[in-house]
């Protein structure tokens, strides 16, 4: 069960100066207390990862969520501080805005677990970090993509210049350079974390100038390629859906094994203070890819699903390059 508190409900409820927080008694000695603060709305692509896992999670009845979206940096920390009041004995958000502020929250409560998607290290014994790292899905993904540009120059959109941003294009990027060395690419950032029509935009710009396969880190990207007849690349989610005829590829991230490890240090009373993107890895069943086979080149297949198990297996690893691509 989770229960969902609205921005404007969240900021009266800090003025009165606590949450309440409706919980089934039944399950209340059994179920572990979770919330999650979301800067975005759920529907951005990134925060519907966290919010289908931790949803998934009080389904099988592990926790017990409750959540906030669209919470501001400004509001941030005072809202972690009021979860941490109201019992919730893990907090999952994001810290990208807030680096110093939430390190200092989650000091003042040594007894709530923190797990932050974040840019810095992990602090102290209770505020874990993870980075969004489908880098091998998206790598992956490159491969596919390489021969099916006739211009040789590809597109990508990103939110904001930060290594997690930086690695998903970077290894889309090598991929479509191991097959396609004399490939060109275009870049270009939103500022923001959520504006699909600024995504768009950036995107048309790209397609003008002569990119005809985009890499949508962003949602709005695909609607650009939608637009102009390309093709693209869905990232963190399956965007195959809403764009069948545009979408060829994702790039799939799954949140779901770095929450359960947090969850069982902290049902454990382990320490928590620690970097959980590993468990992004594929060979731990945090990303993966999905295409659609009829809308690629079949002679490309082949290559990337033996690349797909050498990665699984350990046997070849993925660049991790956190450079701003240019």
């Amino acid at each position: 069960m989770a229960n969902r508190i609205s921005r404007r409900t969240f900021l009266k409820a800090s003025a009165a100066g606590s949450l309440v927080l409706a919980a089934p008694r039944a399950f209340a000695a059994e179920k572990l207390k979770v919330a999650g603060i979301h800067a975005s709305p759920v529907e951005n692509a990134w925060n519907s990862r966290l919010h289908e896992a931790l949803l998934a999670a009080a389904k099988d009845g592990v926790i017990e969520y409750t959540f906030s979206e669209g919470v501001s940096g400004t509001d941030y920390p005072r809202a972690m501080r009021e979860y941490a009041e109201a019992g919730n004995k893990l907090i999952v958000g994001e810290s990208y805005a807030v680096e110093t502020e939430a390190r200092q929250v989650a000091a003042d409560y040594p007894g709530t677990a923190f797990l932050m998607g974040s840019s810095g290290g992990p602090a102290g014994d209770n505020f874990g970090t993870f980075g969004t790292w489908n880098h091998e899905a998206a790598y992956l993904a490159g491969m596919l993509a390489a021969p099916m540009s006739k211009s040789g120059t590809f597109g990508a959109v990103g939110a904001i210049p930060i290594p997690e941003v930086n690695i998903l294009i970077n290894a889309f990027r090598a991929g479509v350079k191991e097959v396609r060395p004399d490939a060109k690419f275009l870049n270009g950032f939103i500022g923001t974390f959520f504006d699909p029509p600024k995504a768009r935009e950036a995107a048309l710009a790209q397609i003008d100038a002569g990119a005809d396969i985009l890499f949508g880190e962003r949602i709005g990207t695909a609607d650009a390629a939608k637009e102009k007849g390309i093709k693209s690349v869905g990232s963190l989610l399956d965007y195959t859906p809403r764009y069948p005829d545009t979408v060829f590829a994702n790039a799939m991230w799954y949140f779901r094994p770095i929450l359960d490890a947090a969850i069982k240090d902290t049902q454990a009373g382990a320490k928590t203070g620690k970097d959980y993107s590993p468990f992004s890895f594929m060979k731990e069943g945090g990303n993966d890819i999905i295409f659609t086979e009829s809308m690629v080149v079949a002679d490309s297949v082949p290559a990337m699903q033996a690349k797909r198990e050498a990665i699984k297996a350990g046997t070849f690893t993925v660049p991790v390059d956190p450079a701003e691509p240019t």
